[in-house]
């Protein structure tokens, strides 16, 4: 039987909604300090569910292989989950 492997939060996708864009960051798992921007899109494009997923998809794929490629583990995607409230503001 295989060994339980411990799990470390490395970082988040966080989404945020900037003016006519969504944008996605690599962020610290409690904090945007710093946070990476990975990527955006218009959001008149992810207004469907399924172009909106596809975005995320994108997203969580480019941070996956960038951990993978810097230390050999594996992601594990939590659910998806609401900012942090110190980190709300609505529309930038």
């Amino acid at each position: 039987m295989g060994q339980a492997r411990e799990k470390l939060g490395v970082g988040r996708l966080a989404m945020r909604v900037e003016g006519d864009w969504w944008v996605a960051y690599y962020a610290a798992p409690d904090s945007m300090a710093d946070a990476i921007e990975l990527g955006r899109v218009k959001m008149g494009i992810v207004q469907e569910p399924e172009r909106r997923d596809g975005f995320m998809a994108l997203m969580k794929g480019a941070i996956t292989d960038f951990i993978r490629d810097t230390t050999g583990a594996e992601a594990d995607w939590p659910d998806v989950r609401p900012a942090p409230e110190h980190e709300r503001s609505g529309r930038a």
